[in-house]
């Protein structure tokens, strides 16, 4: 009997969100919550170019052993016009002295943490349908303004 194929990854593009100040929302009822607004950025890559939206926003929960759930939301106008929504859940972990880094802006190896997502890309315009029917994993590197995705999609 033959056996499923082992998925591949392709890279998509990378995504630059630029980000506005953290807005602290207390305490939730699995941790502390948080709001960080998406204010803009560009999408640069093989199979997608264009700019971020500045709309959207990601929804973070801050567990007490540090583990960051992201979910955000937000939208791509490529090039050539179309409009793309991109939904990104992942986590953001690493050891307590690198977090508190992040926390400061410092300039952090994005290789000393884990920060990794997965994303539903869906659209209507009919250049980009290939979204609606595919599957991304994202890795990602946090920085003091600005979170940088490489997006993939799974072969």
């Amino acid at each position: 009997m033959a056996k499923p194929l082992v998925p591949k990854l392709d890279h998509v593009c990378d995504l630059t969100v630029e980000l506005d100040p953290i807005r602290e929302m207390g305490a939730g009822r699995a941790g502390k919550r948080r709001i960080i607004p998406i204010i803009g950025g560009t999408v640069r890559g093989e199979r997608i170019n264009g700019r971020i939206l500045d709309l959207g926003a990601d929804w973070q929960t801050i567990f007490e052993d540090g583990l960051a759930e992201l979910d955000t939301r937000y939208a791509i106008e490529t090039d050539d016009g179309a409009t793309i929504e991109i939904i990104n859940y992942g986590y953001r972990h690493g050891p307590p002295d690198v977090i508190a880094g992040l926390a400061r802006g410092d300039d952090v190896p994005p290789d000393a943490y884990y920060m990794r997502t997965h994303a539903r890309l869906e659209t209507g315009d009919p250049k980009y349908d290939w979204v609606n029917r595919t599957l991304f994993v994202g890795s990602g590197a946090r920085f003091a303004d600005k979170v940088i995705v490489s997006l993939f999609s799974l072969l």
